[in-house]
């Protein structure tokens, strides 16, 4: 029988209040969807919006089908609380 190949990857999500962290092991070849649903996150936190442009890997947007390398983190970003413009528009407002 022939052995299947295996990635570790991590999902997180950080909010103000609190963060999630999964390490996982997947089949190679396995998507960022794969290890979102395998992380559990959704039980362990089921308030958290999980939308699929709001998801990297390293700081990179990614999409759900995207395939994981071994070592990857996969992130969940929150959504803006402030449009980034705004918020430098009111710094500068403000001095």
């Amino acid at each position: 029988m022939r052995e299947v190949s295996r990635i570790a990857v991590s999902v997180v999500c950080a909010g103000p209040e609190r963060l999630f962290n999964a390490d996982l092991v997947l089949p190679d070849g396995a998507t960022v969807a794969d290890a979102i649903a395998k992380s559990g996150i959704r039980d362990a936190w089921p308030g958290v919006e999980i939308s699929a442009d709001r998801i990297g890997i390293f700081a990179r947007k990614v999409s759900l089908d995207a395939t994981l390398r071994d070592g990857d983190r996969v992130e969940i970003y929150r959504p803006l609380n402030i449009d980034p413009k705004e918020a430098r528009r009111k710094r500068a407002r403000n001095g």
